[in-house]
């Protein structure tokens, strides 16, 4: 823990460069990402803004977390194996898994998983915290992932990914559900993404931004609950979205560029984003008393977003073989959709 209260000396200036003048055994760029991390505040208050200007009297402090191993241990968590050779691993993640440690998630990763599991086989080019990963999924999104056991298959994998499946036959599909329907059957959402210039662990669509394009298509509509007074049974036709307006539906997503939650970012743009995202779709809360009771005791369950990663296509590194892998619905996402397509 260090503590200083700024002086005219460093009142005006940025939090960073403040600190690097207040806290003389640290760099600036290591004060910079505890700033990121959220682990400084001034007057109890945190700040994860580097360019927060700071004022005369300004009480700060800063906590330095422990030192962390520098290459995760091995752990023996349970991994959904869908497919393993002596180039990769297609491995169905559950929900709650980080991918790779980082600040909060030291150990109970997917890197520590395939350490176990792996041993020393896995590829190193991602670097000793991120030993074969080619990709992610957010740790509340379910699905397949694919990670590489050699250098070789990760260099073949990283362009597959790079290239996002524009010359070759790499593909990966989404499930979504997502508060309301699209006004189209299917459509293309090309916005791009940047970090969130207040809340920096969140991204937004940004003008500037990286390029990013997803694709999808309405695969089921979830017509409101129909109101007390409504006694005849509705027909299958009115279920499917030709009767009472959709409150909620289920999208094929496709990935075209692999930006940080881009699916949840750019479903949310566009007015539709995922049942059970509080990061993205919090607005969309009151939109739960247009649910049935079930389905609304199942979202609430839920606790997470909507998302489930069930399509990937690779080349396979090693053979050149074009490689097709799906995953059902989870547990959790099945029970979902059984109760919005019963009303």
């Amino acid at each position: 823990m260090r503590t200083a209260t700024v002086g005219a000396a460093e009142a005006g200036q940025r939090l960073d460069r403040a600190l690097a003048l207040l806290v003389n055994d640290l760099s600036r760029s290591r004060l910079k990402t505890l700033v990121l991390a959220g682990h400084v505040a001034i007057s109890g208050r945190t700040i994860r803004d580097p360019g927060h200007c700071v004022n005369v009297g300004d009480e700060v402090t800063v906590k330095v977390p422990q030192p962390t191993p520098a290459a995760p241990r091995p752990e023996k968590i349970p991994l959904a194996v869908v497919y393993e050779d002596a180039d990769i691993i297609v491995i169905d993640k559950p929900r709650g898994l980080v991918v790779h440690p980082a600040a909060g998630n030291w150990t109970g990763t997917l890197v520590n998983a395939l350490v176990a599991h792996c041993g020393a086989t896995l590829s190193g080019i991602g670097g000793v915290r991120r030993p074969g990963i080619v990709h992610r999924l957010d740790k509340d999104t379910t699905g397949l992932m694919v990670v590489a056991k050699n250098d070789h298959a990760h260099r073949a994998l990283a362009a597959q990914f790079a290239d996002h499946g524009r010359t070759g036959p790499l593909q990966r599909g989404y499930y979504a559900f997502v508060w309301g329907a699209p006004d189209r059957p299917k459509g293309l959402i090309d916005k791009p993404i940047d970090r969130h210039p207040q809340a920096r662990e969140r991204m937004t669509v940004r003008s500037g931004g990286r390029e990013a394009i997803t694709l999808w298509e309405i695969l089921e509509r979830y017509p409101a609950a129909a109101p007390p007074t409504i006694s005849k049974p509705r027909t299958i036709a009115k279920r499917s979205g030709s009767g009472l307006p959709a409150v909620a539906s289920l999208l094929d997503c496709r990935l075209k560029t692999g930006r940080t939650h881009q699916i949840r970012v750019h479903l949310a743009a566009t007015g539709h984003p995922l049942l059970g995202d509080t990061t993205y779709g919090p607005g969309f809360k009151t939109k739960m008393t247009l649910l049935s009771g079930p389905a609304r005791e199942v979202l609430t369950a839920l606790s997470r977003q909507a998302l489930h990663a069930y399509l990937l296509t690779i080349e396979h590194p090693g053979s050149g073989k074009e490689m097709v892998f799906r995953s059902e619905l989870p547990p959790d996402l099945a029970k979902l959709r059984m109760v919005l397509r019963n009303g």
